[in-house]
């Protein structure tokens, strides 16, 4: 029992990230917007590391995001022996 409670408070453990390690994601996340979205806000007339630009690249990561959870669908079916039903979000 005691193993066990110890397995678990280990896992708890390791899922805990420190305040520098989100940090740090989220720089990464903001360079890979700047990477991707950058040139095509800059050919659409926006001066680079401006605040208009700044805008246009969250507006565009925005989009991607939104459009992908869009075209994300799921199944969930329930039932017993004999009857299913299925249904598709």
């Amino acid at each position: 029992m005691r193993a066990f409670a110890l397995v678990v408070l280990m896992m708890f453990g390791a899922g805990c990230v420190t305040q520098a390690e989100r940090a740090a994601q989220v720089q990464r996340d903001v360079e890979d917007m700047v990477r991707v979205y950058g040139p095509g806000c800059e050919k659409l007339g926006f001066k680079p590391d401006s605040d208009p630009w700044r805008d246009c690249v969250l507006r565009l990561a925005t989009k991607d995001s939104l459009e992908q959870r869009r075209d994300f669908t799921t199944t969930n079916c329930i039932g017993s022996r004999g009857f299913f039903h299925c249904s598709t979000f």
